[in-house]
């Protein structure tokens, strides 16, 4: 009959081999396919090696409820995240072999500066294919005008960060009216990517023009906060013709997300206080701007105001002067004429008394008082033309009239 082992011997001699030839402990890289805790507080895990979707090798692991509890507390304290399915960790094990259980790890350590290292690997895979894409940095060059007035933002609508945004929206103290439309969207989560470029596309395909899109969840854990990450919703977002401003609601780290984005802000209620100041710090320029404008205004109506006084007065006192200057020019042309006309009245009124005197002087009756006579004929002067002998003509004197006939016209010394 051959040798054989019973299977407890072969089990037996498997785990007195691996007890003397393994080490007390190793460090692995693993990853945490599926983990959950039973009633005693013991933790269960099984460990796998992937290439790509492929499984290379898968080991069950145990974390003992006394070891659990401190670390799992010291894990997520130091990395923000707690150890859950997906995770990959740098793990110290102690291999054991079990006659009935069989071959399992006993996790006795995690290196969290693993997990951090690991998942800032991941980080920078993002940011490095996002630059290599030229996408980077689109966003960042969008233009966002002075003011904000019109937003469309991605949020669950039963978020507290969403409810708080809003909330410090509507009753700012400055009276600001703002028009927001919410594109409801899962904000954590292995579907949130996906949810959050379906709300970003409907954005882009809306025919509402948008000043700015905003981002808001409330916080969350680092892992939680793991969806923005994602390279495809960073890819799509770092696309939007709009400025994307985030408030994601971690106060430590910064995703990918916050990095692309336009702006990026803590927390929800910082980003309204951010969107309201800006409203304010305009209202305050266009104050500022007022007040000079006024101030230059009021200067340069004084300059114009004091030019015109000035207009005026060397006007007036031009005019005065005119008026003084011509009136003295009117007052001598007066006299002038006054004198003018005196002179000329006296030459003329002894004109007329020397004329007068003349008239007088040839008047008949003084020509028949000195002694003289007249004759006529018919009442006419005679001339040889006009008389002839037989005419009967008349010789005045002063006091009477006679009446004589031409008898004979004989011619004078002159005549001849």
């Amino acid at each position: 009959m051959l040798d054989h082992f019973s299977l407890l011997d072969l089990n037996k001699l498997v785990k007195a081999t691996l007890d003397k030839t393994l080490a007390p402990s190793y460090w692995v890289v693993a990853e945490i396919a599926e983990l959950r805790v039973n009633q005693n507080g013991h933790c269960y895990l099984e460990l796998v090696e992937k290439e790509e979707n492929r499984i290379l090798a898968k080991s069950r692991a145990t974390i003992w409820s006394y070891t659990y509890r401190n670390l799992s507390l010291w894990f997520e304290k130091m990395t923000g995240e707690t150890l859950k399915s997906g995770l990959k960790i740098l793990c110290n094990v102690q291999v054991q072999y079990h006659e009935i259980y069989g071959l399992s790890f006993n996790i006795k350590d995690i290196d969290a500066n693993f997990t951090l290292g690991e998942r800032e690997r991941k980080r920078q895979e993002v940011l490095n294919r996002l630059e290599s894409d030229g996408v980077v940095d689109m966003n960042k060059a969008q233009h966002l005008g002075r003011v904000i007035s019109n937003m469309a933002i991605i949020s669950s609508p039963a978020a507290a960060g969403y409810e708080d945004f809003m909330n410090q929206l509507v009753n700012n103290s400055y009276g600001y009216e703002f028009k927001v439309r919410l594109f409801k969207a899962t904000m954590q989560g292995d579907g949130a990517p996906e949810s959050i470029v379906n709300a970003l596309h409907t954005i882009h395909n809306s025919s509402e023009l948008f000043d700015a899109i905003v981002i808001i969840r409330g916080g969350g854990s680092k892992l939680d906060l793991d969806c923005f990450d994602d390279y495809e919703l960073n890819f799509n977002a770092c696309q939007i013709p709009v400025p994307i401003i985030t408030g994601i609601g971690h106060e430590r780290d910064e995703s990918i997300l916050d990095l692309i984005a336009f702006k990026s802000l803590k927390t929800p209620t910082a980003v309204a206080e951010w969107v309201i100041n800006k409203s304010l710090d305009y209202e305050s320029e266009l104050l500022s701007k007022l007040k000079e404008l006024l101030r230059t205004s009021s200067f340069i109506l004084k300059q114009k105001e004091n030019h015109l006084n000035s207009l005026k007065n060397k006007i007036l006192n031009g005019t005065y002067n005119n008026l003084i200057k011509n009136r003295h020019r009117l007052d001598q042309l007066t006299s002038q004429v006054i004198g003018g006309t005196q002179n000329y009245l006296t030459s003329q009124r002894q004109q007329l008394t020397l004329m007068g005197s003349k008239i007088e002087y040839l008047d008949p009756n003084s020509v028949l008082k000195r002694g003289y006579t007249m004759t006529t004929k018919n009442g006419r002067s005679i001339t040889t033309e006009n008389v002839k002998e037989g005419d009967i003509i008349e010789t005045r004197t002063l006091s009477s009239i006679l009446k004589s006939e031409i008898k004979d016209i004989l011619a004078t010394d002159e005549e001849n």
